[in-house]
């Protein structure tokens, strides 16, 4: 049993009771969900989270949810239309990156400012947490939230060596969202903008010369057959990425109380948190296989990690700037979000 099942267990028993007394009373109708995301299948998040939340879910309720998976954007567009494709109906249930969309969730790039994040499963518990203060009601509104969290740490993967910020100068350089871009230019690289799938055709045609990922994600892009250096900052995260996995309303609406319950109790709190954790330990096999190439994979000690963090402020205050033109008070969302880090890493 996976860890995914054993926590989602025991919430899903009450669902399961009410799944049950609703079916003596009336047979509701079965729901067929479909489900867009633009990795492939073998990758580590479809393969370690979606596909097994789609089992967890088709099992709780009986076989009476099913859940069909196009990966790859097989569905049509691209990865910054799936929040679109979500609200409009085009796919029942999408994951995305919420930074695909610039600006439009002000509230999720608090929590991808630079050194913001210490482990991937306590940010993500503080940013469900704050999604359900700040979000849903807000800038989430258009779709119903099913889980929100963040990857591991992030790291710079290059063609040449780059140790300090100075290395970065000219760089071309993809990263995922606006505040990774402003640290990245503000550092002096020239950030290239795109989703995550167009790194490897980039990497292998000049287009960008680095590309800022966590490790779970560079087996299935081949990255470390692209480039050969890896650049760590020891026990910091120089940034993450904050993910949506976003339902769409009416879909969801339309659901029998019964089967709203079974969904209900595989989301939320507790699969976020275990998405992250997820997304952080598939690092190892990432790291390990670029080791095995014979690439350079370089670890910065907390005195070099220091240089990264002072070049970095201008972003942090950069973004309390921009965020206070949408009428938010950055700096205290800075501080309620590294509470709330604080409290589940602790």
């Amino acid at each position: 049993m996976t860890l995914l099942r054993r926590k989602l267990l025991k919430l899903t028993a009450v669902a399961a009771l009410s799944l049950g007394a609703s079916a003596t009373m009336s047979i509701a109708q079965d729901v067929t969900l479909r489900l867009h995301q633009f990795l492939p299948p073998q990758a580590n998040v479809p393969k370690n989270i979606i596909i097994p939340w789609i089992e967890q879910v088709e099992e709780a309720s009986g076989g009476r949810i099913k859940i069909d998976h196009f990966p790859s954007m097989q569905l049509g567009g691209r990865p910054p239309e799936l929040i679109g494709q979500a609200i409009d109906g085009v796919a029942d249930i999408v994951w995305t990156v919420s930074g695909y969309t610039p600006g439009r969730f002000p509230h999720t790039e608090v929590f991808e400012l630079p050194f913001m994040m210490t482990n991937a499963e306590a940010t993500s518990r503080a940013f469900w947490d704050m999604a359900q203060k700040y979000m849903v009601d807000d800038e989430f509104s258009d779709f119903h939230l099913l889980a929100a969290w963040v990857h591991g740490p992030g790291l710079i993967h290059s063609s040449d060596p780059i140790t300090s910020p100075a290395d970065l100068n000219g760089v071309k350089l993809r990263a995922p969202t606006r505040v990774t871009n402003m640290m990245f230019s503000g550092m002096g690289a020239t950030p290239v903008g795109m989703p995550v799938p167009a790194v490897p055709e980039a990497l292998s045609k000049g287009v960008i010369d680095a590309t800022v990922i966590p490790w779970e994600v560079t087996g299935a892009l081949k990255v470390p057959e692209l480039v050969s250096n890896h650049l760590e900052f020891g026990d910091a995260s120089l940034y993450t990425t904050t993910f949506l996995f976003a339902m769409n309303k009416d879909a969801y609406n339309a659901m029998p109380d019964d089967l709203k319950a079974i969904l209900d109790a595989n989301s939320g709190a507790e699969l976020s948190a275990f998405a992250g954790k997820q997304m952080q330990a598939d690092d190892a096999p990432g790291r390990e296989q670029a080791l095995d190439l014979g690439n350079e994979v370089t670890t910065l000690t907390p005195e070099q990690v220091a240089t990264w963090r002072t070049a970095a402020e201008p972003t942090v205050d950069q973004w309390i700037a921009d965020v206070k033109e949408q009428g938010l008070d950055g700096a205290a969302l800075i501080e309620e979000a590294s509470a709330l880090i604080d409290k589940y890493t602790n």
